[in-house]
């Protein structure tokens, strides 16, 4: 018996094989890293802010919370939309009265606008969800011969990825 190893056939890693067929495949395998990658991201943020005091938030309510908090400016609910690529305004809306009805957001309406800004509360919990991402995240990512360039780069072409499917996405709508 031959100790020889015949190669591995190409193995395509996706979730939807009828996604993976013919030219393109490889963006099934994109797709699949990224379902997989979201929903560590989502369970990571959810646990992460438990053990900062509040299991109660959602991973959107975690989202808008620290882009209220972002650079200490106030935001609107169009801006937190704007940033987070979100479309639909109802879901931010309804995570931003969660948030003040839970004391961690503070509003003024000015006009017609409505400005949010994180209250005492709401930035202590930020500093403490701050700190325990450094202990259980970032402390370990020497760990994985990940480098900040590597992690900039990965970042970049995400960013790219999502212009794409943005276009994409207006295609379809006009289908």
């Amino acid at each position: 018996m031959s100790n020889s190893r015949k190669p591995l056939p190409d193995r395509r890693i996706v979730s939807s094989r009828h996604l993976a067929e013919g030219e393109g495949w490889e963006a099934s395998e994109l797709e699949y890293g990224m379902i997989i990658a979201y929903n560590a991201f989502a369970r990571w943020m959810s646990r992460c802010m438990a053990a900062a005091g509040n299991p109660d938030l959602t991973p959107l309510e975690i989202l808008v919370l620290h882009n209220t908090n972002h650079r200490g400016r106030e935001k609107r609910l169009t801006d937190i939309c704007f940033i987070l690529n979100i479309e639909d305004t109802h879901t931010v809306n309804y995570a931003l009265r969660k948030l003040l009805r839970s004391g961690l957001l503070e509003a003024d309406k000015r006009g017609k606008e409505v400005f949010y800004r994180t209250s005492q509360a709401g930035t202590e919990l930020c500093e403490a969800y701050r700190n325990i991402r450094q202990i259980c995240f970032i402390d370990g990512l020497p760990r994985t011969d990940i480098s900040g360039e590597d992690l900039r780069q990965i970042a970049a072409s995400l960013r790219t990825m999502s212009g794409q499917y943005d276009q994409a996405s207006r295609a379809a709508a006009s289908l």
